[in-house]
């Protein structure tokens, strides 16, 4: 069959296997080109490793210089009667056959990371067939929905304000337009089901049963990923549901990092810069701003995808030859300091105070954020035949 991209709103429906390889494998050139990690871990596990950040963590300590052995597990979709699948499945295929080249052990665990099960294959795995430690913990999860730890039951956040709701413009994918929407104020009872799914309860969850288990070396850490953005945005994310969620994340990496001290490890918060990913795509009146971001950085010079931001932090921040940890006051690591640079945000206010709905493709990166897009899920990259005819058996098979 001839795969086609069908947009539904903020969501794309399908993928291109042959695609998601070669964004896959454009990444992995990229780090290999790019400034080395030197003393990085040699044992990684990535909970979250199909996509956006996770994805580009995993590439970057394989490829970037740490050699390193992988971990990673996804909940993710193959192709079946129903379609082809989700760009995931492809995502850790291409990065298992690309690692296993280079001599490196890439194992993929595809299920739910929120269950028992999960947790005790991969720490059965660690101790049975990966060493029997992990010396980096890589927590990069991005879901609305997480199952209650001791009912069962479905918990969903909300991306919603607290307080005051909003209006303001979102970017339609499906239709290329920019229309109003009304960001609800949250209640009490969805801003705690907010943090429950998205903040940092389920990754101590995990990092304590893993330490339990025995399979944490000395000197293991332990990373998981935030946003903050500036105050344009604030309403929006930092003092949204998302950001109460986020603080308990980082609350979390303190008491972590206090638990992990026993082994001589260390827990903490990276913050990122704002992005397109399939999880920022949902968030309701921000995609104006990350048109205009995109548009500022790029001319500036200072634009960065997943892949660059997660090279970059282990370069730079997380890996140093004193051992030490670049973190600001708070204990948060910093990415997003190129974002925040004031004349990156004068720059940036300028373009959202002339922005409507029939300039916005002219003033914003419309084409960048579009084409992000596109390639999360295989499709609008260069070198890749899109009018081949995909045979779904041989999938289905392999």
């Amino acid at each position: 069959m001839i795969i086609q991209p069908i947009i539904k709103g903020q969501v794309a429906k399908s993928c291109h296997p042959i695609g998601c390889g070669k964004a896959v494998a454009d990444q992995i050139d990229y780090v290999r080109q790019a400034r080395q990690i030197e003393a990085g871990p040699k044992k990684v596990l990535v909970l979250g490793a199909s996509s956006g950040f996770g994805l580009a963590s995993r590439i970057s300590l394989a490829f970037g210089g740490a050699n390193a052995d992988t971990i990673g597990v996804a909940f993710e979709r193959g192709p079946s009667d129903r379609g082809v699948g989700t760009a995931g499945w492809y995502n850790l295929i291409q990065f298992k056959q690309e690692a296993e080249k280079q001599g490196l052990v890439a194992k993929n665990f595809v299920g739910d990371a929120f269950s028992p099960d999960m947790r005790r294959s991969v720490a059965d795995y660690i101790k049975t067939e990966f060493g029997g430690s992990v010396d980096l913990v890589v927590y990069s999860l991005a879901t609305g929905v997480r199952p209650d730890p001791k009912t069962g039951e479905l918990i969903r956040s909300s991306i919603k304000t607290v307080g005051e709701p909003m209006t303001g413009y979102t970017v339609n994918l499906e239709k290329d337009c920019l229309e109003e929407s009304v960001l609800e104020a949250a209640s009490e009872q969805e801003i705690a089901d907010t943090v429950k799914v998205m903040g940092g309860e389920d990754w101590e969850e995990w990092i304590d049963f893993l330490s339990g288990e025995g399979v944490l070396a000395n000197g293991c850490q332990t990373l998981a990923y935030s946003y903050i953005g500036s105050d344009i945005t604030y309403q929006i994310y930092h003092e949204g549901t998302l950001g109460h969620a986020k603080t308990h994340l980082q609350a979390t990496a303190d008491k972590l990092d206090a638990k992990l001290k026993a082994v001589g490890g260390q827990a903490h918060v990276a913050v990122c810069k704002a992005l397109i990913t399939k999880a920022s795509v949902f968030i309701p009146a921000f995609s104006p701003y990350i048109l205009a971001l995109f548009k500022v950085m790029k001319d500036m010079g200072l634009h960065e995808g997943c892949i660059e931001q997660m090279q970059r932090l282990y370069v730079d921040c997380i890996y140093q030859a004193d051992g030490e940890v670049r973190v600001d006051e708070h204990r948060l690591v910093r990415v997003d300091d190129w974002e925040l640079r004031e004349d990156v945000q004068q720059k940036v206010r300028a373009i959202l105070d002339k922005m409507t709905p029939d300039n916005f493709k002219t003033l914003g990166d419309y084409e960048g954020y579009k084409t992000d897009f596109m390639k999360l899920n295989g499709f609008g990259l260069d070198h890749v035949d899109y009018a081949q005819d995909v045979d779904l058996e041989i999938l289905r098979k392999g």
